[in-house]
């Protein structure tokens, strides 16, 4: 009983780093080239995430020691109108307070607050040193989510760009390598067309 040949071929794996007469150079220039786009791509977007993280943090950071908490009095009621500042309203209003540098300078400015509180109520909003009212700033666990979150936003897409230089210099090469071929067959063909006429 005769064996059928095989219909499908066996893929050789890492073939462009094995000893073989069908390797041409520019196989191995692809080969390395793959492997540095693939490490580049991990090890640069890793660090481009890390950095940012890291510039991300060090801005909160430095955001969080130029402001300060203060207690502050609520000047008049608040409304009971909400803020609905872009479309997103928490609840809160805008209502005018008033606050006492520990230099005696008073200070007075327009905050976020939950409405219903009357006229004299103690809150704690946020200033800077120029004594005017900023937001919040972001400490904490929230700062630390941001951060990672932020450094991984730029870590994919920098190893995404990197890889795609790689695989772009890498269809280059494969056309190359196809018009190298083009050639050679040029030149072989009608050499094999008649080696096989000469054998029948």
């Amino acid at each position: 009983m005769m064996r059928r040949p095989p219909t499908t071929a066996t893929r050789v794996r890492l073939w462009r780093w094995r000893r073989n007469p069908l390797r041409r150079r520019s196989d191995v220039v692809e080969g390395c080239i793959v492997l540095v786009a693939w490490l580049l791509a991990l090890v640069g977007g890793a660090l481009a995430g890390i950095v940012a993280a890291q510039v991300t943090d060090s801005a909160f950071a430095t955001r969080a020691a130029r402001v300060h908490a203060v207690t502050a009095v609520l000047a008049a009621d608040a409304t009971k109108t909400p803020v609905g500042v872009g479309g997103y309203d928490d609840g809160r209003v805008w209502a005018t307070v008033r606050w006492t540098d520990p230099d005696g300078s008073v200070h007075t400015g327009r905050a976020h607050i939950f409405p219903g509180a009357p006229a004299g109520t103690p809150v704690i909003v946020w200033a800077d040193r120029a004594g005017h009212l900023v937001s919040a700033p972001v400490t904490g666990t929230v700062a630390t989510l941001q951060a990672a979150l932020t450094g991984a936003l730029v870590a994919v897409p920098t190893g995404a760009a990197v890889w795609t230089v790689g695989w772009v210099v890498r269809c280059r090469l494969v056309r190359r390598r196809m018009a190298e071929w083009d050639e050679e067959w040029r030149q072989i063909g009608p050499r094999w067309g008649n080696l096989n006429g000469g054998r029948g």
